[in-house]
């Protein structure tokens, strides 16, 4: 059996929408001649901490979520690297990219000082996971609220991933983030505006247009004024349905972005799964030469 059909049959298990995911008919009837566009499945996941709608930790649930949907690249947040108990002191970000056989670079949001001398910083933060070779990453600051300090105030803190890659030859500029979740949506209108800055100033180093894919949990509904600024240079892929809570969900707050004219949308579609807390979300994309 194909790699492709037994995804595609694991897809259907999963509840996913194998229509939304097909591929097109044939480039050239989309205005693209065969070989002018280059094809990648992306994917954002809240992954809990390793903890699903049940509130138990399951990794090997969450890698049988992540490896069925199939995706070359997976932005994922709530990551704990020896954080505590509650995801057994373990290096989630390392153990996903091992187990998944891909690529990982992991950006903290916080790294506190280990709990015995000689042991292992404790951090929480996003991570990026790629079937692609990682040729450079950064870690970019947000306007934050933090909830480590009993007094926090905005200011700036890491958490902001970014890896680029070369997708058969192609340079990709793919961003792993995790917006405020409180109901004022004053930090988050400020990460958007940081957001927007630092992808800004990416497109302005390069020569050409930069194919930039945006994936996260943005703790917000499309519609939500703070993030409409987001809209002016990204395309929202729109995958047809809400993604929080896992367990019947009414909100769409998980979102995979991309820039306008360098990336096309073949389908999306949000997985059905309770192997978080959040739904996952996949994307077919066309990334033009």
């Amino acid at each position: 059996m194909s790699l492709r059909r037994r995804t595609v049959e694991v897809l259907v298990a999963a509840g996913l929408s194998v229509a939304a995911l097909a591929p097109p008919a044939t480039a050239a009837g989309h205005g693209q001649a065969p070989g002018q566009s280059v094809p990648l499945r992306v994917a954002t996941y809240n992954i809990h901490a390793g903890s699903g709608m049940d509130n138990v930790f399951d990794l090997d649930r969450q890698v049988a979520a992540l490896r069925a949907l199939d995706a070359d690249v997976i932005g994922l947040q709530e990551v704990d690297v020896h954080w505590g108990d509650r995801s057994e002191w373990r290096d989630l970000a390392a153990e996903l990219g091992r187990r998944l056989r891909m690529h990982v670079s992991f950006a903290p949001i916080y790294s506190l000082d280990p709990v015995q001398e000689g042991g292992p910083r404790r951090e929480f933060g996003v991570a990026v996971l790629s079937r692609y070779r990682i040729v450079s990453a950064e870690n970019h600051d947000l306007t934050r609220l933090s909830t480590q300090d009993p007094n926090p105030v905005p200011a700036p803190a890491p958490g902001f991933g970014e890896v680029v890659l070369k997708v058969r030859g192609l340079p990709v500029h793919v961003y792993a983030t995790h917006l405020d979740y409180r109901g004022d949506p004053s930090v988050r209108v400020a990460q958007v505006a940081d957001t927007r800055r630092i992808m800004a100033e990416d497109q302005a180093h390069e020569r050409r247009p930069v194919r930039q894919i945006l994936l996260g949990d943005f703790n917000a509904p499309p519609t939500a004024p703070e993030l409409a600024p987001l809209w002016n240079e990204l395309t929202d892929i729109e995958p047809g349905g809400p993604t929080y809570p896992a367990r019947n969900p009414v909100q769409r707050i998980d979102y995979v972005a991309v820039s306008k004219d360098t990336v096309r949308v073949r389908g999306a579609a949000v997985a059905e799964t309770l192997a978080s807390d959040h739904r996952p979300v996949v994307a077919d994309l066309l990334l033009r030469r």
